[in-house]
């Protein structure tokens, strides 16, 4: 039994097209008949020029004929309108909230009916990975904000009962939560701007040797003193980029070296390869598990290796690389590095001429 609806409004259609189509092909042939016997009357030796028995014949033809059409119409339309409403219920689910809904393609007979439904149904899976995501990244954010505040919380009403004295430890330790925060705030700010395609750069042409040696004169005291040597292979290119996102990038990826990877060389290269600028940082190791490399650019992911040095951060570093660097219209993937370690490359396109 048919669902009310739009298949069965189009049956009812094809239903009254069809009788209509069969009385107008009876009365029809009885109008020719008529005219042709009027211009061209027959002999008056016939008893008649259509008999009773004729009538019948015709009529019996045309009521077979109009079964056989409106049988064949509400075939053919049940096979084109059932994955057209199994769409249009499942879309109607969407609505109310059901991301789960998917329509039934049918036997995949009529190519461009089930080549909508296919498309609809890999819209409904997106919609409903991207509620997923959502909701995962509300318990993150909510996760990584409730520490720091709780330790603010905590200090502060110590300080406020008595329980800890205002010195300068103190206050540092809550500044040092304050950043935290305000860095988890950017990160995410910058890797949801990306995203959106909202990422305000400004591209112009960079000479990224300087920036680089830069950024490491500032950060190279205290690797040091943590155990890492940094080093430099810096070929001298300029690159259309925004020096301080792409400084940003470096950063990021030499944290990331010096949280997880065993004190010792970190190395940062700077080439051209195939005409394209190639910045690579490595380290010794232990690198990343292979469950986490696929996903190492998805936001708030962590290593976990039992050699870390220091965990910490707020699992937004190499998302916001990712962000950045695409919204450069460049790519960058992980690979082992030649020590066993991890090795990060980020492609940027031609250098500047």
């Amino acid at each position: 039994m048919l669902k009310r609806g739009l298949s069965r409004q189009i049956l009812l259609a094809m239903s009254f097209m069809t009788v209509a189509a069969g009385v107008l092909v009876f009365f029809g042939t009885y109008l020719a008949f008529t005219i042709l016997f009027y211009f061209s009357p027959w002999s008056d030796e016939t008893d008649s020029w259509l008999t009773a028995f004729d009538f019948m014949v015709l009529s019996g033809l045309i009521l077979v004929a109009l079964v056989v059409a409106a049988f064949t119409s509400i075939r053919l339309a049940r096979r084109i309108l059932a994955p057209l409403e199994s769409l249009a219920i499942s879309a109607r689910r969407i609505k109310d909230g059901d991301l789960s809904a998917r329509a039934n393609p049918g036997d995949h007979s009529l190519g461009e009916t089930a080549l909508l439904v296919d498309d609809f149904n890999a819209m409904a899976q997106r919609l409903q990975d991207m509620a997923a995501d959502m909701t995962l990244w509300n318990a993150t954010i909510a996760h990584e904000l409730r520490t720091p505040l709780t330790i603010l919380k905590g200090r502060l009403q110590g300080m406020i009962d008595g329980l800890f004295e205002p010195d300068e430890r103190s206050l540092n330790a809550l500044v040092l939560q304050v950043d935290s925060l305000a860095r988890l705030v950017e990160d995410l700010r910058t890797v949801t701007l990306a995203d959106s395609g909202h990422l305000d750069l400004r591209i112009e042409p960079v000479r990224l040797k300087d920036e680089i040696e830069r950024l490491a004169r500032v950060i190279e005291p205290e690797l040091q003193a943590e155990g890492f040597e940094l080093r430099l292979r810096l070929a001298d290119i300029h690159v259309p980029v925004d020096a301080m996102r792409i400084r940003q990038v470096l950063l990021a990826l030499i944290t990331n070296a010096r949280r997880y990877a065993r004190r010792g060389l970190i190395e940062v290269s700077l080439k051209v390869e195939r005409d394209m600028t190639i910045l690579q940082v490595a380290d010794e190791g232990p690198g990343l598990d292979s469950d986490l490399a696929a996903s190492a650019f998805e936001p708030f992911r962590r290593g976990s290796q039992s050699g870390s040095l220091e965990k910490g951060g707020n699992g937004l570093g190499l998302s916001v690389v990712r962000a950045i660097v695409e919204a450069h219209g460049g790519k960058v993937r992980y690979a082992p590095s030649a020590k066993g370690g991890a090795l990060f490359e980020i492609s940027l396109g031609k250098p500047a001429a």
